[in-house]
């Protein structure tokens, strides 16, 4: 699959670095039909799941399996560049809320995911996003995810 954007554009785009940064590349990225609203803005994108992955240590010894929290960062990784447009100025994305989170098959070492969000809700600052990962084509991870978003070096606001 070709890629929209890579791991170097993908850099420059998200402030994650290793071992945190959970997404390799950007397969497709759909506008909204509201030029006002960010809301129906879509991303496919992967993250390959290597063996050397460095929580495969201790999650768990003789069974490597992905942190069921780590395949949520990675959609919520999607998202921030599922929310982002041309020109956009820099900005951070912070996780506010997870609900309706379901985890359908365990993720291994040699697995690619296949991360699918949607911008469900755009309020500003506060938006609220639809999102799964696949493995194979089978429904791995789903759930949804309500962020902050600020200027980057901000912060979240805390009233």
């Amino acid at each position: 699959m070709e890629a929209l954007y890579g791991s170097r554009e993908i850099l420059n785009l998200l402030p994650h670095r290793f071992p945190f940064l959970l997404v390799d590349k950007v397969v497709s990225w759909e506008k909204g039909p509201d030029p006002n609203s960010r809301a129906g803005q879509k991303i496919i994108a992967i993250k390959n799941v290597t063996f050397n992955e460095p929580y495969f240590t201790g999650h768990f010894p003789g069974m490597p399996i992905m942190p069921g929290v780590l395949q949520i960062e990675a959609i919520a990784q999607a998202a921030c560049l599922a929310y982002l447009r041309p020109g956009d100025p820099k900005f951070d994305f912070f996780i506010a809320s997870i609900s309706e989170a379901r985890f359908r098959k365990p993720v291994l070492p040699g697995d690619t995911l296949m991360l699918h969000v949607e911008l469900v809700k755009d309020r500003g600052s506060i938006i609220m996003l639809r999102g799964r990962a696949e493995v194979d084509g089978q429904l791995v991870v789903e759930a949804e995810i309500m962020a902050k978003v600020s200027p980057q070096g901000v912060g979240p606001s805390k009233s």
